[in-house]
């Protein structure tokens, strides 16, 4: 049975590898035995994250229009094409709607929304060569509902819905499965807003039915399942991480 979530002979990307949930889901990885790659802007970081672990780094901005290709041509470079890719990097510029000007909102669409998309289209001929790959993408709280000043990050994460669903109907019947982790409140540089304020944070814990926020730890075991043949009939869903706060 622990052969279904060994990740032994597997490589796995993720962007926004150096801090939060990224860093969580490579170290996990990690652990059941994939290589990792570490993707993000601040390469001193990403190495400190990769530590002593199997895998490397790419310092590159992702925001950039061709980072995809840049990404996949380092790859390619140091042959480690991964099997599984893992899109963590994020924007929420928590703005009022009145107050989102065009620059917000086309970075927070790009970095949340086409980014995964892209970087999802460079490797698929590989993996579909291989007829075997994960596509995890973050989805959101706000997937779903709205929060305060959330207008350009709710809006790209309830794109990252249909995305992931688009990406199950394009490749699964080539082995790619695509699938997302909808996370509660967990402590991020993202929610540092939430989390700096008691009342806040105590809020949200309520809201849970288990009565407390995430913890980072609590993202390893979804995010192990989506990328191993344990979840090998599993695409185009989205699965919320969040303590029950969907579900009350």
């Amino acid at each position: 049975m622990t052969e279904l979530f060994s990740l032994k002979g597997k490589t796995a990307i993720i962007t926004g590898g150096g801090s939060g949930i990224g860093k969580a889901i490579a170290h996990a990885y990690s652990d059941q035995g994939a290589s990792i790659i570490l993707v993000g802007r601040r390469e001193a970081l990403l190495e400190e994250a990769l530590g002593e672990r199997d895998g490397f780094t790419i310092a590159t901005d992702l925001m950039a229009e061709d980072a995809s290709q840049t990404i996949f041509s380092a790859c390619n470079t140091l042959n480690a094409l991964p099997d599984i890719i893992v899109s963590a990097a994020g924007l929420n510029p928590r703005k009022h709607a009145d107050e989102v000007d065009q620059e917000t909102w086309n970075k927070t669409i790009h970095l949340n929304l086409s980014v995964p998309f892209f970087l999802a289209q460079a490797f698929a001929p590989n993996m579909k060569a291989n007829n075997w790959g994960r596509i995890i993408n973050i989805a959101s709280l706000q997937s779903n509902r709205a929060f305060t000043n959330g207008i350009a990050y709710g809006a790209s994460k309830g794109g990252i819905t249909q995305l992931t669903r688009a990406m199950a109907e394009a490749w699964s019947k080539d082995g790619i499965t695509a699938n997302a982790i909808a996370p509660g409140f967990f402590p991020t540089e993202l929610t540092a807003a939430v989390f700096d304020d008691d009342k806040m944070s105590a809020h949200h814990a309520s809201m849970t039915c288990v009565g407390r926020n995430g913890e980072l730890s609590d993202l390893a075991g979804p995010a192990i399942f989506l990328a191993s043949d344990a979840s090998s009939y599993v695409t185009g869903q989205v699965l919320p991480v969040d303590g029950g706060y969907t579900a009350k």
